[in-house]
């Protein structure tokens, strides 16, 4: 990454004591000039898919959503560690500064070297030199974020704490958390930078409670690419929504004004779970029966008595405990979720066995009629004797940044 601004070089008062928010000038974050290509719904180009391009900052929903899906993942959960409202808002605003910085393939303010050698860098410097990457970052508010700062009546509705779900073991320093970051980039250098930066700028205000790298998406909002494969082999999210189908994003995915609260509105909710895989004894299950549990061919992806991966599903076709049977819109009353799923290893549990899986991240307008709906579906799924959800978070993920004059949160504590 680079510094282009003019100031870059000049010490300030904010240098000597690290980045707190000056307001550096910032270039528009393109990706490389007008397009006639259909917009993705949060107004991103598909063609900044090529070349690490900027993917634009600002806009009525938050960049990471509907955004093409990038390759890597780095996900962060916070901890506030003040009860002090206005340090809080100034986080928020710093924090917005940097992510503009950031995803247009700069540094942090006035960057990682060439500052006064007694004070520490603005940023720490490990993307020097990088391209933007398609670097994204969205930012959500945990369930107990608002039982502080006075924000208990503007907790929403939807923002529900999950139920118990059959066969799960939920580690809790694997979830929760009062704020999340989710960084996604095509260089997994370039995520990471994101969230160190962001938690070195927090230091004292927030802590991290726990995060998560992901790499190979597990789903798309690019319908014409390759459908992406997870670890137990299978293509996944055939069917997940486009980031050009304006109206199931509208539909599905974004807070409409009537839905409450109002500052939401243009926002939607993520549900994040760490799924563990016992691939170990998934490689060892025969073909047929691997096809038979997923309802769908492992080479093509065709669903069961179809030819193409795209073709209708007919679920009375499948077993009926089959993934894609119990998880198929046409079974959950039309719920349908955004998905933007990352593969995940992390070593071994200490047996022998890959600690690997699903880091599943699913938008939704509302958690109660959306994932809850279709996880008590689930129940039955034939899949589950090969997976099970260990990590568990969700967060309401506010609208986007309007402006230069904007920042995250604006529309629940300005």
């Amino acid at each position: 990454m680079t510094d282009t601004d003019s100031n870059a070089r000049t010490p300030t008062r904010r240098a000597l004591i690290g980045w707190g928010g000056a307001g550096l000038a910032l270039g528009a974050a393109a990706g490389g000039g007008a397009m006639a290509m259909a917009r993705t719904g949060d107004g991103t180009d598909p063609a900044a898919a090529e070349g690490g391009a900027a993917i634009p900052f600002h806009g009525a929903h938050q960049a990471g959503i509907a955004t093409p899906v990038q390759d890597r993942l780095h996900f962060a959960a916070f901890d506030v560690r003040t009860g002090d409202r206005a340090a809080f808002v100034r986080l928020l605003k710093d924090w917005t500064r940097a992510a503009r910085h950031m995803t247009a393939g700069r540094t942090v303010g006035a960057g990682a070297y060439g500052g006064p050698a007694e004070a520490p860098p603005d940023d720490t410097g490990e993307a020097l030199g990088l391209k933007p990457s398609r670097l994204t970052l969205t930012i959500g508010f945990g369930p107990s974020l608002f039982d502080r700062f006075g924000l208990t009546g503007s907790r929403p509705r939807a923002l529900v704490d999950l139920p118990a779900f059959p066969g799960e073991n939920l580690d809790p320093a694997r979830g929760g958390g009062d704020l999340c970051v989710q960084a996604c980039a095509d260089d997994p250098q370039v995520a990471v930078h994101a969230v160190r930066n962001l938690a070195r700028i927090g230091f004292g205000t927030v802590a991290v409670r726990w995060s998560q790298l992901g790499f190979g998406k597990t789903s798309s909002t690019t319908p014409e690419a390759q459908t992406p494969r997870n670890l137990m082999g299978f293509k996944d999210g055939t069917r997940n929504i486009a980031g050009t189908e304006t109206a199931r994003l509208r539909k599905f995915v974004w807070v409409d004004a009537e839905d409450g609260p109002a500052w939401m509105t243009g926002g939607s909710y993520l549900v994040a779970r760490r799924i563990r895989m016992h691939i170990e004894t998934w490689d060892r299950t025969p073909l047929q029966e691997q096809e038979d549990i997923f309802g769908r061919d492992k080479g093509e992806g065709a669903p069961v008595g179809r030819a193409h991966e795209r073709d209708e599903p007919f679920l009375k076709a499948m077993r009926p405990d089959a993934h894609v049977r119990l998880a198929h819109p046409d079974a959950n009353g039309g719920a349908t979720l955004l998905r933007r799923g990352y593969s995940f290893t992390d070593g071994t549990d200490g047996l022998g066995r890959l600690d690997a899986g699903l880091f599943f991240l699913a938008y939704q307008r509302d958690i109660r009629t959306g994932f809850v709906t279709v996880q008590r579906h689930l129940a039955g799924d034939a899949l589950n004797e090969y997976i099970q959800h260990v990590g568990s978070a969700v967060f309401a993920i506010p609208p986007g940044v309007r402006d230069r004059d904007d920042w995250w949160g604006s529309t629940l504590l300005a």
